[in-house]
């Protein structure tokens, strides 16, 4: 079978995100601060005692303040990455992380990632907001091809995470990288532009659907499959 080559004559590359801050319902997302936000993530984030919520990433656990002053300054001054306090509005605190990591203007490729949850955000809707949020600003501002999301192959959560934000999964890269002294196989997932409206108008859908106490009525990965479904009968009529 002949695969179809798309005509890319016209693009040219795109600019790298910027820090300037997305604005949801539920959460703003600003520019990562050690000194601004340390403080409001070491105690959403459990302080000392909360060590099993760095177990995949690439820094922590901290034993104090001063070690997690530095692993937050670390990802906030990385200078490939554009990082972002995911800040809740209605409480005015940080609660979380989420960077743009690996980006490559040129062919429009980007990756979401370094993304920390800390309590009030984890498994909530402002997470899915903060994650809708950070897709729109590749798509839609910025007109990037392709989004990634990577995780340890054993972070199971991060790659349920994953599928349900209407990423694709594309495989696993066998004894990809040495972390904190193990072995890790990496898990990658994508969207990539033409599959973005479908996934966007099901997470806007679902978003808006919610109820007062933001009970789902769906699940969001069956009003994204449902959006899929309606895109792919309107691109066939």
């Amino acid at each position: 079978m002949t695969m179809k080559t798309e005509d890319l004559s016209g693009w040219s590359p795109r600019r790298l995100p910027g820090t300037e801050p997305m604005r949801g319902e539920r959460v703003e997302l600003v520019a990562l601060g050690a000194e601004a936000h340390w403080r409001d993530l070491w105690d959403a984030t459990g302080g000392s005692a909360g060590r099993a919520i760095w177990t995949y990433m690439p820094i922590g656990p901290f034993d104090g303040e001063a070690a997690f002053r530095e692993g937050i300054a670390w990802i906030a001054d990385r200078p490939d990455w554009v990082a972002f306090a995911i800040v809740d509005r209605a409480a005015g605190r940080a609660l979380g992380t989420a960077s743009y990591m690996r980006l490559d203007p040129a062919n429009g490729v980007g990756e979401v990632g370094c993304i920390v949850y800390g309590e009030g955000l984890r498994r909530s809707a402002a997470a899915t907001e903060a994650m809708l949020l950070m897709a729109r600003r590749i798509f839609d501002e910025l007109g990037y091809r392709r989004y990634e999301w990577k995780c340890d192959a054993q972070n199971l959560p991060s790659r349920s995470a994953a599928a349900r934000l209407g990423f694709t999964p594309e495989g696993l890269f066998r004894q990809h990288m040495v972390v904190k002294g193990r072995n890790r196989d990496t898990a990658w997932f994508s969207i990539i532009d033409r599959e973005w409206p479908a996934i966007r108008a099901g997470t806007e859908a679902w978003l808006s659907e919610l109820d007062e106490a933001g009970r789902q009525r769906t699940s969001l990965s069956e009003r994204i499959a449902a959006e899929r479904a309606a895109h792919a009968g309107r691109a066939r009529r």
